[in-house]
């Protein structure tokens, strides 16, 4: 079994290399976990930074005490693999973005598509855009990344055609596709977007701005996935053909 990882803001330590785990992250692992002394962890700031540790004691029900090693550093991968994730009904955001996190994408777009059964307004937007940060931060360690996935600001369809003209290689996956993405010719350098349409579909206007863009309409397969599950697949093929899976 893997250390578990836990989050932090930074890394200081006490004297003699020691580091104190607390709040919510120490609660988690001196109460959930119910850590001893001797078992390994993993303390990341989420943004690359990390270092090993072996606890040294667990007091009360939210500290926890633990040698820190050395801080490294994990450089970002090539490609980055940004997914525009249309805004799904229902928690199945949450659950895209779950997925999406376990297999390694790089950074998740909200985009409020116009067929969007849920569109995010006021209050109820910015709550929704927290739960989808929150489970990249869970999924992020339970997945034992170091990097967690940005989830950016929800985008419009002019800001998501903006991403996609900046990209090295910029896919929307749609029915229309007659070329299947795994065989789609991928740039050496550069950054993959992906995009991934709502449960009514990409509106034809969208889809002619996307490749004005110049997007490319690709297809998985022969079945139509939900799209709550279409960009983890998509991300999972792409890693594997960029190597960043071997």
């Amino acid at each position: 079994m893997t250390a578990p990882v836990f989050v932090v803001d930074r890394f200081e330590t006490l004297g003699g290399g020691s580091f104190v785990l607390d709040g919510p992250e120490g609660r988690h692992a001196v109460s959930v976990k119910r850590l001893r002394p001797g078992e390994a962890v993993v303390l990341t700031d989420g943004a690359g930074r990390w270092a090993e540790g072996e606890v040294e004691a667990a007091e009360g029900k939210d500290r926890l005490v633990v040698r820190l090693g050395e801080v490294e550093e994990e450089p970002a991968e090539t490609p980055t693999i940004t997914v525009v994730q249309a805004l799904p009904k229902g928690d199945r955001g949450e659950l895209a973005v779950e997925t999406m996190t376990e297999v390694g994408v790089d950074r998740i777009v909200p985009w409020t598509a116009s067929r969007c059964i849920t569109q995010w307004k006021g209050e109820r937007g910015l709550k929704s855009l927290g739960k989808w940060r929150a489970t990249a931060r869970e999924a992020g360690k339970q997945s034992r990344r170091v990097r967690f996935p940005e989830v950016a600001d929800a985008a419009s369809t002019k800001q998501v055609a903006s991403l996609l003209a900046e990209a090295g290689f910029a896919a929307v996956l749609h029915e229309s596709g007659t070329d299947p993405l795994a065989t789609a010719e991928l740039p050496a350098t550069g950054d993959i977007v992906l995009v991934v349409g709502p449960e009514g579909g990409i509106a034809p206007d969208e889809l002619a701005l996307f490749e004005q863009s110049g997007a490319r309409a690709y297809r998985l397969g022969r079945s139509v996935l939900r799209t709550s599950t279409a960009g983890t697949a998509a991300a999972a093929l792409l890693l594997g053909r960029t190597g960043r899976w071997s």
